[in-house]
Parts: structure tokens; sequence; C-alpha cells
């Protein structure tokens, strides 16, 4: 399964499906980026899948648009979702997402501290397969 994870990767765009307590599924279109055996994705540490992630590690990653739609036959890739919000993962990590998606990272972190007023703190999902 671990070649099914890392083959995500390449992808533009995944569907990050994380879990409630309800056990309910919540899916987000994320950037993703290979970090060795596991995945990347950054998001603010105020964010409802960091939350959701605190409580079950459990997640399913789809390949999607840009804008979250997931082909009919796509396949869910399970995984476990480990949070990282030190300071030096955090910087290595988005200097990975940065290389892979370099305007488009740099836009969105300006529109992102011009909405917010401030540029929000970040954390590091690193993803691996079961």
């Amino acid at each position: 399964m671990t070649s099914a994870l890392l083959a995500l990767g390449d992808e533009a765009f995944v569907s990050l499906t994380t879990f409630r307590k309800s056990g309910a599924a919540v899916s987000t279109p994320v950037w993703v980026a290979r970090d060795g055996d596991s995945l990347i994705v950054t998001t603010p540490t105020d964010s409802g899948k960091v939350k959701r992630l605190r409580n079950n590690a459990r997640v399913e990653l789809t390949p999607c648009t840009r804008m979250g739609k997931v082909a009919d036959d796509a396949v869910p890739v399970p995984g476990t979702a480990v949070l990282a919000g030190d300071e030096r993962s955090v910087e290595s990590s988005s200097a990975i997402i940065r290389r892979k998606y370099p305007l488009e990272y740099r836009v969105f972190m300006v529109v992102e501290s011009i909405v917010a007023k401030r540029r929000k703190p970040r954390v590091i999902v690193r993803i691996s397969a079961l």
C-alpha cells in the first residue's frame, strides 16, 4: 500500500479525508508533496482538519481536482497522519511544498496573510501508509 500512497505525491491535488469523533468523514482538497516514505500537507494550526486529526489520526487520500471533485472510479488510499508543528519541521517541509508549487504557494501565502491580517501559524501533516 505504500506505493499507492507515495504515487499520490505526484498529483497536483488530493482530497484529504479526516474523521470527526462521530465517525463522519470530512474531505478537503489539499496540495501534497512526497517527503521520503511519507506525504506532507501544510495547513493552519487552527484548521478543522488539525482538530480532527488530534482526535483520530486515520485519513484517506484520493486524487481530485482543485475544487475537490473526485473521479467516480477513484479508490481512496488509507493512511495515518502525524502533526508536526515545531519550527524546524514546518520550515523544511514547507520548502518541499514550495518547490512543488512555486508560484501558487507564494501567492496563496500572501493572500492568506492579507485576509487573516497576519501570517497564520502552520503545521505539517505527515501521512504514512497503514
